[in-house]
């Protein structure tokens, strides 16, 4: 069943489309909305996200054998994020992570809900843990806080982005010089009837209700991943700057962590994460999915947008993957349709980019080389860098 919040009946609300389907995209005046969040004085409906609650005393100790991150002695109300991975070492799925100190619970996208559990589900074997979909029990609102939750409210999960957490690293530049450090965001867990009346409390304090095009033009400005939009089947990690809070380097073996170890050692992942300016002359933007090509409109693809977004103070922008290779002073042009059916008309749009992730994917804590890695493998590139993908 396709889902729709009550928040959707307020007045002047646009519902979002995509992977923000079911809430809203803004609710009359998204620039006042945008500017209200980055006070830190919105509360935002995410209530279309998935929740998965595990409980049982093995909970914490199984995950750490079978993910990303280092979460065996997770004290409760921290958060972090890890991923579950493919034997390849690509993205699977991206969670949202925090302990009560009974239950661990993740956010994800709503999509991804049934895989997860249904692979989590297998992989249990005698583990005294109990998986659950919580999804239609809990919704999820989001707060521009920069907190973890307390004992007094309910679970809420914070976004650490862009900070390095333990056994991390970055290819980006540190923390402090982020364009995400402003960037304050949390999800707080309330029992889905209540969600209403959740809002509306905020909003008595003086808070305002916005949508999802604040809560992404904001993302987009921070550089920050997200698995529904930034992620497909041949993402590694690596390539869109997400050691750095959803990884743990130095912890111990799990699916995927052969490729994690390797492209972190020798760099250059295949491609690498941008964000585009886009010429706002036409007055309208091209949509997620549009080719990234080379030398003007005529050039070679080069990558994809995985979001679009109309920033309050930047105009348009984007983020994009593209080839580890790209010049960073490439001309780049964005190509691909405005709407949907006979009625989609094909734009340009002039496109400048700023780096994510450099090209020659060096992270900040790389291994000094030693010499050849490998009889038969040879250097490409004049850093001498190597890679095996």
């Amino acid at each position: 069943m396709t889902y729709r919040s009550p928040l959707l009946d307020r007045p002047d609300a646009v519902a979002a489309t995509g992977p923000d389907a079911g809430v809203a995209w803004h609710y009359g005046d998204p620039v006042a909305e945008q500017r209200a969040l980055v006070r830190g004085a919105a509360v935002v409906d995410q209530s279309h996200l998935g929740v998965v609650r595990l409980t049982g005393p093995d909970r914490l100790g199984w995950l750490h054998s079978i993910t990303s991150q280092d979460v065996e002695h997770l004290a409760p109300r921290t958060s972090t994020e890890l991923f579950v991975l493919s034997p390849q070492g690509r993205t699977e799925h991206a969670l949202a992570v925090v302990d009560d100190g009974t239950s661990t619970w993740f956010v994800t996208e709503r999509d991804h809900v049934a895989p997860l559990v249904a692979w989590l589900e297998r992989m249990k074997f005698m583990m005294r843990v109990e998986i659950d979909d919580v999804t239609d029990s809990y919704a999820a609102i989001g707060e521009a806080v920069d907190a973890e939750g307390t004992e007094d409210e309910p679970v809420t999960w914070r976004d650490s982005w862009p900070e390095v957490v333990g056994g991390g690293t970055r290819y980006g530049p540190p923390a402090a010089e982020h364009p995400g450090a402003d960037r304050d965001w949390r999800l707080v867990l309330v029992p889905r009837e209540t969600l209403v009346d959740a809002v509306a409390a905020r909003e008595v304090a003086g808070w305002r209700l916005a949508g999802t095009w604040a809560t992404e033009a904001l993302r987009v400005e921070a550089w920050r991943p997200r698995l529904a939009r930034e992620v497909d089947d041949r993402t590694v990690p690596h390539e869109l700057d997400w050691l750095r809070t959803a990884v743990h380097l130095h912890k111990g073996c799990y699916r995927g962590q052969e490729t994690i170890a390797r492209v972190h050692n020798l760099g250059r992942p295949p491609r690498r994460l941008v964000m585009l300016h886009l010429d706002g002359s036409q007055h309208v933007v091209p949509e997620a999915g549009a080719e990234v090509r080379r030398d003007g409109p005529d050039g070679k693809v080069v990558g994809r947008v995985t979001t679009v977004a109309r920033h309050h103070e930047l105009g348009p922008v984007a983020l994009a993957v593209v080839k580890r290779n790209v010049p960073v002073d490439a001309e780049l042009a964005v190509v691909g349709p405005v709407g949907a059916g006979d009625d989609a008309e094909q734009i340009a749009v002039a496109a400048s980019q700023e780096v994510v992730v450099p090209g020659e994917g060096v992270s900040a804590d790389r291994p000094a080389a030693r010499g050849e890695t490998m009889r038969g493998l040879t250097s490409r590139g004049g850093d001498g860098s190597q890679s095996l993908l």
